[in-house]
């Protein structure tokens, strides 16, 4: 993914690439949900790969929102107060992301290689919901946000991309090669 840099240093159009970072997740929870209906299928990776896939995502999401919650909202409440009603909403969805992150973590722990298959349908229902969930998070944020974050001016912010716009794609592996 480009960042344009303008003269001085800054990264320019933050909102443009929250939109970039919000491609890229879907993307992600896209091929996470595939694995899973591979798993159930029984053509997919072993449990042990699914669960670092999996986790890999929940902690780049996790990332993401942790960052927006510590950065940027605040960034953007401080310049935009007419904004806060909004950060707020994002920051309950947030909260309940957390939650369904956890208990995919969770469901996850106890998928083995002789796992009963109703366990897998199970963490793809959780990732079904949270699917629908960050959708439905994504459009609202990126109509709500974008344009104040393309205007916004955060020094700290120059020369580095934020955390809230960081995507690490190593950090989510590729299912069709072993883990250790």
């Amino acid at each position: 993914m480009d960042t344009p840099i303008e003269p001085n240093g800054r990264l320019a159009a933050f909102g443009n690439q929250l939109i970039d970072v919000h491609l890229w997740l879907r993307e992600e929870l896209a091929r996470l949900r595939e694995d899973v209906d591979s798993h159930l299928d029984g053509r997919g990776g072993r449990p042990r790969e699914l669960r670092a896939h999996c986790l890999a995502f929940c902690s780049a999401l996790s990332r993401h929102h942790t960052g927006e919650d510590g950065g940027a909202f605040p960034a953007l409440a401080e310049r935009f107060p007419e904004l806060r009603p909004t950060l707020q909403e994002l920051e309950r969805d947030h909260h309940i992301v957390a939650g369904i992150l956890q208990r995919l973590e969770e469901l996850l722990g106890g998928l083995g290689a002789g796992t009963d298959p109703a366990e897998a349908r199970r963490v793809r229902a959780e990732l079904d919901g949270l699917a629908a969930l960050l959708e439905s998070h994504f459009v609202y944020e990126e109509k709500r946000l974008v344009a104040a974050l393309n205007a916004l001016s955060v020094p700290s912010w120059d020369g580095s991309r934020p955390d809230f716009l960081l995507t690490d794609a190593g950090a989510v592996p590729d299912p069709g090669v072993p883990a250790d």
